[in-house]
């Protein structure tokens, strides 16, 4: 079967996950059949989608006709074979009970075609042992959406121990068909990637506290603003639900022994129901108190150590053991838990010998199972790190952040490539991104720059805020962020190369500010703009108190900037920020146009050119005197030559920057 013979999807459970995925599959353009045990049940799950499609139509992300032609695609049912008799793949969502999924399967067997695929999306029982109660294990993987599935892009296909190569590549194109991100998961092993990194980081926080070695608040504090991570340990898992975290962990513990006792503080919390946000009391009180209130500067080392060691030995287990590469696992937790970066790269820059040397430590003192280290693990510490570290003296650059690619016609191309945070600028993205410029500058090779952002979301949806969050709160650590945001953006509005942006998506805050360093800005239809800084209490921090009334005027710069507003792309080429819009397939092929365009310029008269108009932004003056003086340099150069004679000749030239 291909993805094109793929009409009808079954999807079975109707609660949030059930009804989010057949949202998104109806959404996609699918034939829907949900199904539940109980009328109340499913029609309990077709109201949720009814909700949920008029609000993201309320919120313009899709046209109220959109919204309206999914919901007829959904059928809500509670007779099986009437819900999966032409089905042609199945996506079972019911409670994460191994014995409830297996009476599901063992019902859906009698009742679904011969050539369907059935597809769990259990976040963590064995995929073989579901396969195995039915006729068809090669016909059967696993597919684990993340909660919400309309927005949370990422999606584990997971391979039992006889899933066939067709069935896992046919749910990937699936998951991509959705809209989705799919991560293989190569081996069917205990919470898969993400869980298998969230759950033990949370059990491990919940013993440091426990031993009396850390508290919530040390812990919280940790996690959010000295590790970056998007929430703190606790509060994460009050988010998830305790209980939620504590199952799996029992199921890890029976599965895979002793290093992965559920910790007692977790165990008292699940007993007393005080399962988080859904009780509205877990390890914060969301009731009487002010929830998750973590203070910003109780960071502890002992923490910090003893999280990113717990990260990084489930990571060598993974690697190690064949269930996912490095890639994967930081790509699947910055998708699905939102990781600036990915634990793997977060335990390489810490120090594989760091990490491991906490464990040693920590198993010594402790002589719990959870500390001893995976063999994996040792081995990589001592070839520096999990990532492959071969090319790391050979003079090539490599870069986290950003791409730098080489198109041809003379375009070097910076890609913002951080999709999974909307290309937000975090300090590594400037870091990098100034690296590149240089990077470019120095390649006799190239003769423009051309900057876009990964992915059709956004350029940049501003600054990468939670990143900078521990910086942000010091007013002196702010205001080093601002110079070194303001450097280098500069570096780029003042490059000698030509600078292209091609701009699909978002394009907000800071990601604006870095736009508006570029000569020509071209952008496609979707794209909205804004600085939506006023709104949050700040001023634009990198230049665009600056550059944009350089760029558009003053008048229009205040209104962007004072109304704190959203435009669409027509408006902005209206006030002459962007000098064409094209439709939204056409950006990329018109983006690189345009800069090889340039790229086939005389060098010197552009970059004096530039040089010329910057110096005259505020003294007319030197801004005509450094224009004189060039014009005379130019005057003796071979492009000028080489432009004339190819006038006269009705040519293109071929300029040599001589």
């Amino acid at each position: 079967m291909e993805i094109d013979d793929i009409n009808t999807v079954a999807v079975l459970g109707a609660g949030n996950m059930g009804h989010g995925i057949a949202e998104v599959a109806a959404m996609a353009g699918y034939d829907v059949a949900m199904r539940d045990i109980k009328e109340e049940f499913v029609q309990d799950g077709y109201d949720q989608i009814e909700w949920s499609l008029n609000k993201l139509a309320e919120n313009d992300q899709l046209s109220q006709e959109e919204a309206d032609a999914a919901l007829e695609r959904v059928t809500p049912l509670v007779d099986m074979e009437e819900a999966c008799g032409n089905a042609d793949i199945v996506i079972e969502a019911v409670p994460e009970k191994m014995e409830i999924k297996k009476d599901v399967y063992s019902e859906l067997e009698a009742a679904a075609p011969d050539h369907a695929i059935f597809a769990t999306n259990t976040s963590s029982l064995s995929i073989t042992e579901l396969a195995d109660v039915t006729e068809r294990p090669e016909q059967f993987c696993g597919m684990h959406f993340f909660n919400p599935p309309v927005r949370m892009p990422l999606v584990e296909v997971i391979s039992g121990a006889e899933s066939d190569e067709e069935t896992l590549e046919l749910v990937e194109e699936l998951a991509d068909d959705f809209g989705k991100s799919p991560v293989r998961v190569h081996k069917d092993s205990p919470g898969f990637i993400v869980n298998r990194i969230l759950v033990p980081l949370m059990n491990e926080a919940c013993w440091l506290v426990e031993e009396d070695e850390a508290t919530i608040a040390e812990v919280d504090s940790t996690t959010k603003y000295g590790m970056g991570l998007p929430m703190g340990s606790f509060e994460l898992g009050d988010q998830v639900g305790n209980d939620v975290s504590y199952h799996v962990l029992e199921y890890m513990h029976e599965v895979l022994g002793e290093a992965y006792e559920p910790c007692p503080l977790l165990e008292r919390k699940v007993e007393n129901e005080e399962l988080g946000k859904k009780t509205r009391k877990g390890f914060y009180d969301y009731e009487d108190g002010d929830g998750a209130d973590i203070p910003t500067d109780e960071q502890s080392d002992l923490v910090e150590k003893r999280l990113v060691a717990t990260m990084a030995n489930e990571a060598a287990k993974l690697i190690g053991g064949d269930v996912a590469p490095p890639e994967s696992i930081d790509e699947a937790t910055q998708l699905g838990a939102g990781f600036p970066d990915g634990p793997v790269k977060l335990a390489d820059d810490f120090g594989l010998e760091n990490a491991l040397e906490a464990l040693e430590d920590a198993y010594e003192a402790t002589g719990h199972e959870r500390y001893e280290p995976a063999d994996y693990l040792e081995e990589r510490a001592s070839e520096g790190g999990f990532y492959d570290q071969s090319g790391a003296d050979d003079g090539e650059v490599e870069f986290d952040a950003i791409r730098v690619e080489y198109p041809g016609d003379m375009v070097g191309h910076i890609v913002l490539d951080r999709p999974h945070r909307m290309n937000t600028i975090s300090e590594e993205l400037l870091d990098e991104l100034e690296e590149a410029i240089e990077l470019l500058e120095d390649d006799d090779e190239v003769r423009s720059i051309l900057l876009t952002g990964e992915g059709d979301r956004a350029f940049s949806a501003g600054a990468d805020v939670q990143s900078m969050a521990a910086g942000g709160a010091d007013p002196l650590g702010a205001v080093e962020l601002s110079k070194n945001g303001q450097s280098t953006f500069g570096k780029l509005e003042s490059s000698e190369l030509p600078v292209v942006a091609g701009i699909d998506g978002y394009c907000l805050g800071g990601g604006m500010e870095l736009s508006t360093c570029a000569d020509i800005r071209v952008a496609s239809n979707r794209s909205e703009f804004g600085q939506p800084e006023l709104d949050l209490g700040l001023i634009p921090g990198w230049g665009g108190t600056q550059r944009l009334a350089n760029v558009i005027g003053e008048g229009p710069a205040k209104e962007i900037i004072l109304t704190a507003e959203r435009y669409e792309a027509e408006e902005m080429k209206r006030f002459g920020f962007v000098s064409d819009v094209v439709d939204d397939a056409e950006l990329e092929e018109r983006a690189f146009e345009l800069a090889a365009d340039l790229a086939g310029g005389p060098p010197i008269a552009t970059k004096y050119t530039k040089r010329a108009m910057l110096a005259g932004r505020h003294d007319t003056d030197a801004g005509l005197e450094y224009e004189a003086s060039a014009f005379g340099q130019l005057m003796a150069t071979d492009d000028l030559m080489e432009g004339i004679t190819a006038f006269m000749g009705d040519e293109d030239p071929d300029f040599q920057g001589k």
